[in-house]
C-alpha cells in the first residue's frame, strides 16, 4: 500500500497556477501594468504609515488604524503580486504544495483582519461625530490598541483552520489551479473527494466575517448621518461628511470585489472572471486606498510637507516640538 501512494504524493508536491495564460499575447503589457501599480500601492502605503508615524499632529485613532490598514494592503500585496510577476514572465508557472498553502492562509488571514479593521475605523467615526466630548475617553490609547489587536488575531484560527482543512483532502487529476494565486475556490476545484461539508461551513464562516463588520458599519453610518443631519451649521455638516467619505468609499471598493467574489457560489463566478474581480481587490483597492485617504485630506498632505519637505531638511531654524 505505502509503494502505491508514495508515487501520487510525489506528485501533489506542486501546482501550477495558469495566470493569465489565456492572455499569451499581452503577458509583457501586464507585467509593465502590474509592475507600476505594484510599486504605486507600495509607495503610497509606505508614506502612509510614516507620515502618520513621524506627524505628531497624525496621532490619532483614525490614523492609527489607517496605519494598520495600510500595514495588511502592504502585506496583501506582498502575498500576492511579486509572485505574480514573476509568473508572467515565466513559461510554467509552478507553486509548491506548501507555499500554496501558506499564500492562501496569508489571503484568508489578511481578508479577516481588514473586514475588522474597517468596522473599527467605522465605530471610530461613530464616536467621533456622534459623541464628540466622550470622543478621547472612548477612543483612547489602550482601546485603540485592543481593537486593532483583536482586528489582527481575528482571521488567525479561520485562516489555519480552513488552510489546513483544505489541503488535507487528496488531490487528484489536474494540478492546474485556473487563478493567479492560490484561493479557496480554484484550489478547491482540484479535490476529487466530497467537499459538501468544507464548503458550507466555509460559506458561513465567510458570511459571518463579512456581516458582523458590514452591520457594524451600517449602524455607525446611520448613526452619523442622522447626527449630521442635525448639525446647524452647513461648513460643520460639510467638514463631517468629509471625514468620513475616505472610509465610506475604501469600504464600498472592499465589499463590491472581496465580498462579491468569496459570497458568490464558485459555480457562478467563470474562471476568468473570477480572475479579473480578483485583480481588482489584489492589485487596484490597495493601490487606491492611500490616494483615496490623501486625495482630499489637508492632513495628510501637509504632514507630508512637513515630513519631506524641503523646509525641514535644509531650514537653520528648528521646527517647533509638538506635543503628542
Amino acid at each position: 500500500m505505502e509503494a502505491v501512494e508514495a508515487p501520487e504524493l510525489r506528485n501533489q508536491t506542486y501546482f501550477t497556477l495558469q495566470g493569465f495564460s489565456h492572455l499569451a499575447a499581452l503577458q509583457v503589457f501586464l507585467f509593465e501594468g502590474i509592475l507600476i501599480m505594484f510599486l504605486i500601492t507600495m509607495t503610497g502605503n509606505f508614506l502612509i504609515i510614516i507620515v502618520a508615524t513621524a506627524d505628531p499632529a497624525l496621532h490619532t485613532p483614525m490614523y492609527y488604524f489607517l496605519k494598520n490598514l495600510a500595514l495588511i494592503e502592504i502585506c496583501f500585496t506582498l502575498n500576492i503580486v511579486p509572485k505574480m510577476l514573476v509568473d508572467l514572465l515565466l513559461e510554467r508557472k509552478v507553486i509548491s504544495f506548501f507555499a500554496c498553502a501558506l499564500q492562501l492562509s496569508f489571503v484568508i488571514f489578511l481578508i479577516t483582519s481588514e473586514c475588522f479593521l474597517l468596522g473599527a475605523m467605522a465605530y471610530d467615526r461613530y464616536v467621533a461625530i456622534c459623541h464628540p466630548l466622550h470622543y478621547a475617553i472612548m477612543m483612547n490609547r489602550r482601546v485603540c490598541l485592543r481593537m486593532v489587536i483583536a482586528c489582527w488575531i481575528a482571521g488567525i484560527p479561520l485562516s489555519v483552520g480552513l488552510t489546513g482543512w483544505l489541503f488535507s483532502y487528496p488531490f487528484c487529476g489536474s494540478k492546474e489551479i485556473e487563478h493567479f494565486f492560490c484561493d479557496i475556490a480554484p484550489v478547491l476545484d482540484l479535490v476529487c473527494s466530497d467537499t459538501y461539508l468544507f464548503e458550507l461551513l466555509a460559506f458561513i464562516a465567510t458570511v459571518i466575517i463579512v456581516l458582523i463588520p458590514f452591520i457594524l458599519i451600517a449602524a455607525s453610518y446611520i448613526q452619523i448621518i442622522h447626527a449630521i443631519l442635525q448639525m446647524p451649521s452647513a461648513e460643520g455638516r460639510r467638514k463631517a461628511f468629509f471625514t468620513c467619505i475616505a472610509h465610506l468609499v475604501v469600504v464600498t471598493l472592499f465589499y463590491c470585489t472581496t465580498g462579491l467574489i468569496h459570497l458568490k457560489p464558485k459555480s457562478s463566478f467563470l474562471a476568468n472572471s473570477r480572475k479579473l474581480v480578483a485583480l481588482s481587490y489584489t492589485i487596484v483597492t490597495p493601490m487606491l486606498n492611500p490616494i483615496i485617504y490623501s486625495l482630499r485630506n489637508k492632513e495628510v498632505k501637509h504632514a507630508l510637507k512637513k515630513t519631506f519637505g524641503r523646509r525641514q531638511f535644509f531650514s537653520k531654524t528648528p521646527l517647533p516640538a509638538h506635543s503628542p
